[in-house]
């Protein structure tokens, strides 16, 4: 995606610092946060989806501790965090809602999103709050967040929380001016990389270490979540959060920060995702008219097209669609398991609840989650 491009992404993902967001660890920085919200309110009303994932939970909370460096024991960088993270969320609906914008509070920890049925979850509560024109705001869950399940930092959450919604933007905004061919503090001759390809090598000669003490995450977090970001085609914008009107500079093109450019486009990404690298775990033979569906209208995948289910699988896993003849038309990530999936095969949705009990979605697999084969 190119700069130019950027005003007609459909959906961005903005990651806050902990530095930006807390005054170095003196507080929330309330005027920033402002002015952030304004810019962020300005491009919503522009259509543009608008996902948040900030850090400042645990600096917040150290500030209104009085603590004065980052806790090192567990149960005391949880319990910063649930004080901090009350100020926070508090901070950001206000401000929005100075713009009669909705915001919602998302809590997070890797499991959520490496388990195939919670990460459907997430996913769909994100989209569905999408859907409604409310901005999501997204934290790690540090209360209760363990060392095993914890991101490691907020830039590798929000690159996650891009390839959840597939955004076609990640913004994270830092104390840096973006990503530079050497280190500025040395080197007074160190230029800033305005746009590079994110697997370039130079990247990993380049990027250093955070030196405020307060994220977790330096230059090598950053690259490495624009990477991952990169795995489902979007593209991402290292860039300081103190620039005056950064938000809607960068979504209009502006030559602000370090553009890293993925090598795959969005739905070639999340094609190649689906279909390299999840193990299939069942399969469902289809009706003509059901693989007519797919194959020439787009379309999510109904429980009325589905004649056999084959497998042992659970909401989220992937399934693989194969028409009467055994031939692979298509894999997708499937919304009830397998002995649900049998009860409601050849039914309409509209007998969901009488059949199950409970009617989730009315697509057995959404279109979103689906690719053809071949």
């Amino acid at each position: 995606m190119s700069r130019a491009e950027f005003s007609e992404s459909g959906r961005v993902v903005i990651k806050i610092g902990s530095s930006l967001l807390t005054n170095g660890g003196r507080g929330l920085n309330v005027a920033a946060i402002r002015e952030w919200v304004a810019q962020m309110a300005e491009i919503k009303r522009l259509g543009v989806d608008i996902v948040l994932v900030c850090s400042g939970s645990v600096a917040e909370g150290m500030a209104r501790l009085k603590l004065k460096t980052r806790p090192k024991v567990l149960h005391e960088l949880q319990a910063a965090a649930s004080v901090g993270q009350m100020g926070l969320v508090r901070r950001f609906e206000d401000e929005f809602e100075e713009h009669r914008l909705l915001t919602a509070q998302v809590l997070l920890t890797h499991d959520d999103l490496s388990d195939r049925q919670r990460y459907l979850n997430a996913r769909g509560t994100l989209l569905t709050l999408l859907e409604f024109g409310v901005i999501p705001v997204i934290n790690e869950n540090d209360a209760v967040a363990t060392e095993e399940i914890r991101f490691g930092d907020n830039d590798t959450l929000g690159a996650l929380v891009a390839n959840l919604v597939q955004a076609d933007l990640l913004i994270i905004l830092t104390d840096q001016l973006g990503i530079f061919d050497a280190n500025p503090s040395l080197n007074p001759e160190a230029k800033l990389i305005r746009s590079i390809g994110v697997n370039d090598q130079l990247l990993d000669q380049v990027a250093g270490d955070s030196i405020s003490g307060l994220g977790r995450g330096g230059m090598t977090t950053k690259v490495r979540a624009a990477r991952l970001a990169a795995r489902s085609g979007a593209a991402t914008v290292i860039v300081s959060g103190k620039i005056d009107q950064v938000v809607t500079r960068v979504m209009n093109g502006e030559d602000l920060g370090s553009h890293l450019i993925p090598d795959i486009a969005p739905l070639a990404a999340r094609k190649q995702w689906l279909a390299a690298q999840l193990q299939l775990k069942g399969e469902l033979t289809l009706d003509q008219g059901a693989v007519n569906s797919l194959q020439n209208g787009g379309k999510s995948l109904l429980a009325i097209g589905v004649k056999a289910v084959h497998g042992n699988f659970r909401r989220g896993d992937l399934v693989s669609c194969q028409d009467e003849l055994g031939q692979e038309i298509a894999r997708g990530l499937i919304n009830y398991g397998a002995q649900d999936a049998a009860v409601i095969a050849g039914k309409p949705s509209s007998e969901f609840e009488t059949l199950l009990g409970y009617a989730d979605e009315d697509e057995l697999i959404h279109r979103d989650n689906l690719v053809i084969i071949g």
